[in-house]
């Protein structure tokens, strides 16, 4: 009699091939989807006109979600290897913000767009740059812990650094945004991490999901403040989507050379450019909706946009051409965006 064959784990390789093809659909779809959503919101914007006051609540979505991906092991790489993430937390809340001040000043901006530019370089890192990193060969732990320290980070770092910057060209009300940031971002992530504690068989059974629910969130944001800041997109776009293009293409560039500059090797700088170039512009654009204008929440909507475009573009550029000179040990933790490629 014969006995039924029973069904055979996949292989390393196998599993590797799954994870590239769920990385690229996930690189390639969550684009696609913030720019259909912000097209639509461009071309015909009234329908989405009170959507505004669902931004918070999309914004604690998403970081809930990147909660329920972290683990306490995740933070262990902290202690084991400090040095790459001080510089690159650090590249993060210096070269974006500045980059921010510095483009405003060159090409002249509005006060308002010009406050928006700022307040997206002193955002924390963007939820997308896990995924990005996986697929442009850096190290993948590194960022999911840049990410997560930025993002904790934020509630203090943010305001200041915005009330700097951006005070000059509009008024900042640093102590309400940082609680404004704590209930969006340190509360939700934190929640997120606590119900994994507690329930990690639910949370592994909704891993696949929460990816999507996170770029549809990120897309419902954008869709939301585009219609207030409509004008403003129709007479200063082109000039906006310079100083984004310029902004996040700069981030890149100076992250890696930072990290080539303080010895980090091929690998670790890569991951440092896509942490420093990619930032959580959901989160700017609601703070600058809520705290300054809708007009300056546009270049936050229009970097949502732009950076993940530009992320898949270097993900796959640098794809052809393998990590050279790294001798860094294998990856603490890779959790967090096992779950995204889920």
């Amino acid at each position: 009699m014969s006995q039924s064959a029973t069904p055979q784990a996949p292989t390393p390789s196998e599993e590797t091939a799954r994870k590239e093809r769920s990385a690229k659909i996930a690189v390639t779809v969550f684009p696609l989807l913030v720019i259909a959503g912000a097209a639509a919101a461009v071309i015909n914007p009234e329908p989405f006109r009170g959507w505004a006051p669902h931004v918070t609540l999309l914004l604690q979505i998403i970081m809930f979600g990147m909660g329920l991906t972290l683990t306490l092991g995740d933070f262990s790489y902290v202690f084991k290897r400090p040095l790459p993430i001080l510089i690159g937390v650090l590249a993060q809340f210096v070269i974006m913000p500045l980059l921010g001040l510095g483009i405003s000043v060159a090409l002249q901006l509005p006060p308002a767009l010009a406050a928006g530019v700022i307040l997206v370089g002193c955002a924390p890192g963007g939820t997308s740059s896990n995924v990005v990193t996986y697929l442009a060969k850096g190290d993948t732990a590194l960022s999911v812990t840049m990410t997560s320290i930025s993002t904790l980070l934020a509630p203090l770092m943010t305001p200041l650094l915005t009330l700097w910057l951006a005070g000059a060209y509009m008024p900042v009300d640093a102590g309400n945004m940082a609680m404004s940031i704590v209930k969006i971002v340190l509360i939700p992530v934190i929640g997120g991490l606590v119900v994994r504690l507690l329930l990690p068989k639910v949370v592994q059974a909704i891993e696949p999901i929460l990816p999507w629910i996170s770029v549809l969130a990120i897309t419902g944001v954008v869709i939301a403040v585009i219609p207030g800041s409509h004008d403003a997109l129709m007479t200063a776009g082109a000039l906006v989507f310079v100083a984004v293009i310029l902004h996040n293409l700069s981030g890149y560039g100076l992250g890696y050379l930072l990290g080539r500059l303080t010895r980090r090797s091929d690998k670790q700088s890569r991951t440092i450019a896509v942490e420093v170039g990619m930032q959580n512009s959901g989160l700017a654009a609601g703070l600058a909706a809520q705290y300054f204008t809708p007009e300056a929440a546009l270049p936050a909507a229009i970097f949502s946009t732009w950076h993940n475009i530009s992320g898949a573009i270097l993900a796959a550029i640098s794809r052809r051409y393998p990590p050279a000179d790294d001798h860094t040990p294998a990856p603490v933790h890779e959790t967090a965006t096992e779950d995204v490629l889920s």
